[in-house]
């Protein structure tokens, strides 16, 4: 497999970006790039819900995410990069995968990971989806529920991070034979 290949992974919060893509990096033995609102929340000390406030009122919150993650997909050879606009914003992916989940699956992957009640976590879910979509077409004109030009769908839901790692594989092993031989 090329060192130098780019997987672009996108997806909304608990389609399993962070697992995959984590996982499909170690795999591959390519680097994991996986810089958010998170990570900037992490490196101020404030919570992410105070990050999201903030975004929602200033654009270079986005813009910060964005300029540092595609910044460091760009440095030194091949990556794995997810996040929400992964596939938007690194040009340069090799190969873009969008990951899909019903409503109910992503609500209950969240609650696994951070806790809550069903109906918080499913009203804050949903806001963050509207938030999300609203800053992202103002900001970009990018629409985050438009990825038919992915060049891989993969609906999550019953399959095991495992399996969505393979998938990810074998398409990643296509397109570099593809590239390595002008196909």
């Amino acid at each position: 497999m090329n060192k130098d290949l780019r997987i672009a992974i996108s997806g909304k919060s608990g389609c399993g970006n962070t697992t995959i893509s984590k996982m499909t990096a170690e795999k591959l033995g390519l680097r994991f790039i996986n810089f958010t609102f998170r990570t900037l929340a992490e490196e101020r000390g404030i919570d992410l819900k105070e990050v999201l406030a903030l975004a929602a009122a200033d654009d270079s919150w986005d813009k910060e995410v964005d300029r540092r993650q595609v910044h460091l997909a760009l440095e030194d050879g091949g990556c794995v990069l997810g996040s929400r606009l992964a596939i938007w914003m690194l040009k340069e992916a090799d190969l873009k995968v969008y990951l899909r989940a019903d409503a109910k699956t992503r609500v209950e992957r969240i609650m696994k990971r951070e806790g809550g009640t069903l109906e918080g976590v499913t009203a804050f879910t949903a806001e963050r989806d509207r938030q999300d979509r609203e800053r992202y077409i103002k900001i970009y004109n990018i629409d985050n529920d438009d990825y038919s030009f992915a060049d891989l769908i993969i609906d999550t839901d019953n399959l095991s991070p495992a399996e969505i790692a393979g998938i990810i594989i074998e398409k990643a092993g296509t397109k570099n034979k593809e590239q390595n031989h002008g196909i």
